[in-house]
């Protein structure tokens, strides 16, 4: 399983220095590579580190880098802003105890509130994706946004997903890069550690995704959709964090004013009203 729990911090660095090409890191190529990415003796240069000193933290027998030394090993990673608050976070979290994650729950007004949005198909997402509560339009643009289902499980291991996202390929590396943001630190999760040895067993697309260690928050963006009733949907993402849940936030999905998926998402949802009634 690729969660080292024990060692994420050294996991991360490995994990990115592969993705980090010479040219792009402005090394000379010189000779046969071993490595597709940065050998530890480059990074450590660009970073302005010793090369045992990077072994060291690759391995896991030095827990305590500075910020300073970690913002360095940013830039010479090519890290943004995200990336870069992720691998202090995992620094951070090394020198935490374990902490059990509690059952998650849905706050009070939560339903209510999305019930109240009749033109935006709206669920409320758990800190692994998990789906804990939707309004009856999030329900009819698909199934997988149902209470019970997990959107990264769903992306990769039921076909009706790929059906359903017309950038299919996109929404993969988005949602387990988010899941990564989600999590942060917390990589002890009992519910994470399943779901990523489900996944793993059951995609090996998951497992390439999850190895490459991305990190992005989920964003306010456009997705299209592609409904089997509805047609073609270009819906706008609304997400909005929920302060006293950490880690679970609403996602909200609604049309431009005026667009054709306006009109389509008005007719789904008066379809599923009608079938509610």
């Amino acid at each position: 399983m690729a969660l080292d729990v024990d060692n994420a911090l050294g996991a991360f660095l490995k994990a990115r220095r592969g993705q980090v090409s010479p040219q792009e890191a402005g090394v000379a190529a010189v000779g046969r590579r071993r490595v597709p990415g940065l050998r530890r003796d480059e990074l450590a240069a660009l970073a302005g580190v010793s090369e045992p000193y990077l072994v060291r933290l690759e391995q896991g027998r030095d827990r305590r880098p500075s910020p300073q030394v970690l913002d360095a090993l940013a830039r010479a990673l090519a890290l943004d802003a995200e990336g870069t608050e992720y691998l202090h976070e995992l620094a951070r979290g090394q020198e935490r105890p374990a902490v059990a994650a509690a059952p998650e729950a849905v706050g009070p007004g939560v339903q209510h509130l999305l019930d109240g949005w009749s033109g935006a198909a709206a669920y409320l997402r758990g800190r692994t994706f998990d789906v804990l509560a939707a309004n009856a339009l999030a329900r009819a643009l698909s199934p997988l946004f149902a209470p019970g289902r997990n959107l990264v499980r769903d992306i990769f291991l039921d076909p009706a997903a790929r059906a359903l996202y017309a950038d299919w390929d996109l929404i993969a590396q988005q949602a387990v890069a988010s899941l990564r943001a989600a999590v942060g630190a917390a990589l002890d999760d009992p519910a994470l550690g399943a779901l990523v040895a489900e996944l793993e067993a059951g995609s090996p697309e998951f497992g390439v995704l999850w190895a490459i260690q991305d990190v992005r928050a989920t964003r306010n963006d456009v997705k299209r959709f592609s409904h089997l009733t509805a047609g073609a949907l270009a819906l706008r993402r609304q997400v909005l964090s929920v302060p006293e849940a950490p880690g679970q936030c609403i996602i909200a999905y609604y049309a431009e004013p005026g667009s054709a998926s306006e009109t389509a998402l008005a007719r789904l949802g008066e379809d599923a009203g009608a079938a509610s009634g």
